[in-house]
């Protein structure tokens, strides 16, 4: 969805919707939608999404998918969610606590109901709180009329018996009929938090065309749910979050995966190099691979392999052919990628690798979130094997970053790791479109080889600067060279067994990695540059750092903030800023790895903050963490 970034329109803190009642004005609002996953939750969420783009808010979404393919309908393990998080402010997490929930079945309610805030606003599809649906869910009363949810406000709707009486005449079957019940639900929440239908109309339009008795019921559902939300009695539910004030310019939703796909693409087009993207499907890095796909046009060559190792095997032979070579997977991924992705440090090639992490060990949680990949793209792999590893921190950073790989790559002969995960794969935000007029090209070494003699050259003869070697890809006249996994000799490449030249090669190896520092940008502090407390963040995290560094500096306490996006190398001055300040507090969705990297560089005593839920941050209870140890 791509809109035109509006003003706020500086209305009061009471507005009159067009049939006259009155509604609240708020700063912020969440709303998070659960159902089973056959109750078209993301796609509701995702439509609310756009609305709100269209609106001129800004926003954060969290979508949540069960890991089981098939679970039973109507259990706690086939629940799904998507929450969405809308500000007249710009905003940086998907929110902690929703204040709306709309539970489509007892399991959603189940599942989700510890997380609504006290009184906030509880939607119930009433018509799944059959007796079979409450013992699927473990409910051993119904939870609408036992007094359990006194402390919330309840609308009780006929959501699935209320889509079905509006499509009643289409001719559809019972499960079509059915099967509208989201865009009822949608509707009703379209008129609590006074969002235009004429997007999500337009979607279904374009969705649906082809398929009028479809589309129809679809669209009478949505104002059925909406007529339904003004005869609602809960007056004090009609709510309105007044558009931000955002820079103008043209937006689109965005999120992580997408922005790493438009990445790949311009990086093709500022290198001037044929992208090939050679893949094997794994959560939640499989969209990559299937949105690549469909964009052929554009001089993409993608490839589904029969397993990881292929996949990387494919894509170093594109980035030794002279093309740019990515693959991308998750950390089940990587550590089947380790051998190939040895070789590529050893042939000293361009490589990227995307890294989607998600939660382990082995298979763990497909669907859900962590950072626990770090070690070991940093460290697993056989030898003294140094590559490059970056961060993005946010959905639209993901397109920066990938263009910021690509120019180290290319810069310094290397492989390099890029790492996202599945919050910032999945969550979407609105994402100003970049002018790619003004992006700077990207340099491709071996275009000037017209420059060397090729008497002259040698394979493994390195830039003064850079350290990088002479990188020429196969099949050019006169450069002929050996290549392989072998140990080479220092300038000519070829295969060397001696302990002085292993010495110097491992040497080097690790040298030009290190320099990569001299030619990216210091690292930031947002706060005091020295004094009592820095929080250290990396990746995903950031959203929910940021957020809760400025909730403690509203409560009194002077603390420093920096996030890091270059992992290896790290900052050229990360060693003296983190020097500077007494305690040193590290938050991240493992149990330390980047706190374990800083003390053993640094010999500085940091302390960790750590969630390993499968959940990203909260920013809640990280601000509680950050004042506590402020204070102590």
């Amino acid at each position: 969805m791509t809109t035109t970034s509006p003003q706020a329109n500086g209305s009061g803190n009471t507005a009159t919707a067009s049939g006259g009642a009155a509604i609240q004005e708020r700063d912020r609002v969440t709303v998070r939608f659960a159902g089973d996953s056959g109750d078209g939750m993301q796609l509701a969420g995702n439509r609310f999404a756009d609305a709100t783009a269209v609106f001129g808010n800004d926003f954060s979404t969290l979508p949540d998918f069960p890991a089981e393919i098939r679970a039973p309908a109507g259990s706690l393990a086939g629940v799904s969610s998507f929450q969405i998080s809308f500000s007249k402010h710009q905003i940086f997490t998907p929110g902690d606590e929703p204040d709306t929930l709309v539970a489509m079945n007892p399991a959603a309610l189940k599942s989700h109901l510890a997380a609504l805030t006290k009184g906030g606003l509880l939607v119930v599809n009433e018509d799944a709180f059959t007796s079979g649906n409450l013992k699927k869910a473990n409910y051993p009363s119904n939870p609408l009329a036992d007094g359990s949810l006194d402390d919330f406000r309840i609308i009780k709707a006929p959501i699935t018996t209320a889509a079905i009486a509006a499509v009643e005449d289409l001719g559809l079957t019972t499960q079509n009929a059915e099967r509208t019940k989201n865009f009822f639900a949608l509707g009703l929440v379209y008129w609590l938090y006074d969002r235009d239908l004429e997007p999500t109309l337009d979607w279904i339009e374009q969705r649906f065309g082809r398929l009028p008795n479809i589309a129809e019921a679809n669209r009478r559902a949505l104002f059925a749910g909406h007529a339904y939300g003004e005869t609602t009695e809960i007056a004090d539910a009609h709510v309105r979050v007044p558009p931000a004030v955002l820079t103008p310019g043209e937006y689109r939703t965005i999120t992580g995966n997408q922005a790493l796909v438009l990445g790949l693409i311009t990086a093709s087009h500022l290198t001037d190099l044929e992208l090939f993207y050679g893949s094997y499907p794994i959560t939640p890095a499989s969209d990559v691979l299937v949105e690549l796909a469909a964009l052929r046009e554009f001089g993409v060559r993608t490839f589904q392999a029969e397993d990881e190792i292929s996949a990387i095997g494919t894509a170093i032979g594109a980035a030794y052919g002279g093309g740019l070579g990515v693959t991308g997977t998750s950390g089940p991924g990587i550590a089947l990628k380790s051998e190939a992705l040895n070789l590529a440090v050893m042939t000293e090639l361009p490589l990227l690798v995307l890294d989607v992490q998600r939660s382990g060990p082995s298979t763990g949680m497909p669907t859900k979130t962590e950072q626990t990949d770090l070690l070991q793209v940093m460290f697993g792999r056989n030898g003294e094997s140094p590559l490059c590893v970056l961060a993005a921190k946010s959905p639209g950073d993901c397109f920066y970053m990938v263009l910021e790989a690509v120019r180290i790559a290319f810069q310094f002969v290397t492989p390099v790791v890029l790492l996202s995960d599945t919050y910032l794969a999945n969550t979407a935000e609105p994402w100003p479109v970049p002018d790619i007029n003004q992006l700077d090209k990207i340099d491709v070494p071996y275009r000037k080889l017209e420059h060397i003699d090729p008497e002259d050259f040698q394979p493994y003869a390195r830039d003064p600067e850079t350290l990088a070697r002479m990188f020429v890809p196969p099949g050019t006249k006169g450069f002929e060279h050996r290549i392989g996994g072998l140990e080479k000799s220092d300038i000519s490449g070829d295969v060397a067994y001696s302990p002085e030249n292993h010495q110097r090669m491992t040497d080097l190896r690790g040298e030009k990695i290190r320099r990569i520092a001299n030619f990216m940008p210091e690292l930031e502090v947002d706060g005091p540059d020295s004094g009592d407390m820095l929080v250290l963040s990396w990746g995903s995290t950031y959203g929910a750092v940021f957020t809760a560094v400025n909730d403690a500096r509203e409560a009194g306490h002077e603390i420093a903030h920096a996030h890091l996006q270059y992992l290896n190398p790290f900052p050229r001055n990360l060693g003296d800023i983190v020097s500077r300040y007494n305690k040193v507090l590290i938050p991240e969705a493992n149990t330390g790895q980047l706190r374990m990297l800083i003390r053993a560089n640094f010999l500085v005593d940091a302390q960790g903050y750590n969630e390993v839920t499968g959940q990203p941050l909260s920013a809640r209870l990280l601000t509680e963490a950050i004042i506590k140890m402020a204070s102590e």
